[in-house]
């Protein structure tokens, strides 16, 4: 009798599995609007799949993270990305890598969200302060750690996260994600410097600030 239990528990279980897994997969893009007429389709939710008889070594190769980005810039900080664009064999894999390098005394990859993937980066060279923000309902608690080289952080999906150099030295960090394409929300670029740009009113009570520092934060994105 405690057989026939334990058989019909775990029928229930299994059946019940099967439907917690059918669910929707993951955007691959930040939208992808359905159309009747497959004729003007242009996007789908990842990439079209080549012949797989056609598929050679070079589709899962890519070359250049051994070289250095050009940090000369507003921020001190460059992505080179390994994403689906760059590597189209990662196409359905759902996994990508980007090197991160960073110009000494402040190089900054600015706050911002991967909205569909979490990362895990480490550091190869230098000194990082990283740290991610949690969401509202956790009371936007801050974690930080500096960060050495060998050191691993994790940010997970969709949290606003950062990174700054706060050596004397360049600093070099590889982060994988769990996405082919988990997109790249950068807080300040989309909040001052949206096209069309925001109204100032709705950004000057948000934070709560003078209406002509939020048109002149807007000047500079």
């Amino acid at each position: 009798m405690k057989s026939a239990y334990f058989l019909i528990a775990f029928a229930l279980l299994a059946f019940s599995s099967s439907f917690a897994s059918a669910y929707d997969p993951s955007p691959l893009q930040d939208f992808c609007v359905a159309i009747n007429d497959t004729k003007n389709g242009v996007f789908v939710n990842g990439k079209f799949c080549k012949d797989p008889k056609l598929v050679v070594a070079e589709d899962f190769f890519l070359s250049g993270f051994d070289k250095p980005g050009n940090t000369s810039n507003a921020v001190g900080s460059f992505v080179t990305p390994a994403f689906v664009e760059q590597l189209l064999g990662l196409n359905t894999l759902g996994v990508s890598l980007v090197r991160i390098d960073f110009a000494p005394y402040g190089g900054l990859n600015p706050p911002h969200t991967h909205p569909r993937g979490t990362e895990i980066l480490v550091v190869q060279e230098g000194t990082l302060y990283a740290g991610f923000v949690s969401s509202n309902q956790d009371g936007n608690r801050l974690f930080t750690k500096v960060l050495n080289k060998g050191d691993i952080f994790v940010f997970p999906i969709g949290m606003i996260h950062f990174q700054l150099n706060i050596g004397k030295t360049p600093a070099v960090a590889f982060a994988a994600l769990s996405s082919q394409n988990p997109g790249t929300i950068t807080i300040a670029n989309s909040v001052f410097g949206s096209n069309p740009p925001i109204n100032p009113d709705v950004l000057t009570e948000a934070f709560m600030l003078d209406k002509n520092v939020v048109k002149y934060l807007q000047s500079r994105f």
